[in-house]
């Protein structure tokens, strides 16, 4: 069996084992009862189940792009970070700070640390390049349209950045075009099905968040194609 196939089935479950206390995150985060142990209300069996195969399914894609690789660590929690975020703010219209800068002390390290490992720490720089820039974008982006683009869009895209920019400048412009692309295609089909109204807003934090998934995962494919 590949080394990738082997290191994506044993991410795949952890996934699994770690999808539950991440639906716990999900359900009680918001309003603010505790996380772990049985005071919070008992999570939904359909929320548990879902985030479980989400976080397998995830877990397992992380492993196959990243096996071998010191960052894997990293793009895991980049990975329970976003599923965690993109549930809450479809349902809340919120992204918690309690995730985003959990999200970002844990990533620091560990990506610094793979860059120490691997002797590679333009990598490191790269990252804080595009942590920065990510974020200038988003907050400019903001103040032209504080309704369309809430400030926790903005922290969130500290750590799009940051994780794209280790891959790439390129990554970090195709995880933005891609978010701003999905939000975009979803608020016309919820226009047209009526769902919405051009003055209604949508959680955007769900589609950066996928936007830069893809770029993780598929990103080296599509910018080869796109550069000829």
């Amino acid at each position: 069996m590949p080394v990738s196939a082997l290191v994506a089935i044993v991410c795949g479950v952890v996934g699994a084992l770690v999808g539950p206390y991440l639906a716990a995150v999900i359900d009680r985060l918001p309003r603010k009862e505790p996380v772990l142990g049985s005071a919070g209300r008992a999570v939904p069996l359909r929320l548990t189940m879902g985030t479980r195969a989400a976080a397998a399914g995830l877990f397992a894609a992380i492993g196959a792009r990243f096996a071998g690789e010191w960052e894997l660590p990293a793009y895991l929690v980049l990975a329970a970070s976003l599923l965690v975020v993109s549930v809450i703010d479809l349902e809340h219209y919120v992204i918690p700070n309690r995730v985003v800068y959990p999200t970002i002390a844990v990533a620091l390290p560990l990506l610094a640390g793979a860059a120490a490992i691997g002797h590679d720490w333009d990598r490191f720089v790269h990252a804080l390049i595009g942590a920065a820039a990510a974020w200038t974008f988003l907050l400019l982006v903001h103040l032209v349209s504080p309704r369309g683009m809430g400030f926790g869009d903005v922290r969130l895209s500290f750590i799009l950045g940051l994780y794209l920019g280790w891959l790439g400048a390129g990554h970090v412009a195709l995880g933005l075009f891609l978010g701003f692309l999905l939000g975009a295609v979803a608020g016309i089909v919820l226009v047209i099905a009526r769902r919405r109204t051009r003055k209604q807003a949508i959680p955007f934090g769900p589609f950066l968040a996928a936007g830069a998934m893809l770029a993780v995962l598929v990103g080296e494919p599509l910018l080869r194609w796109y550069n000829g």
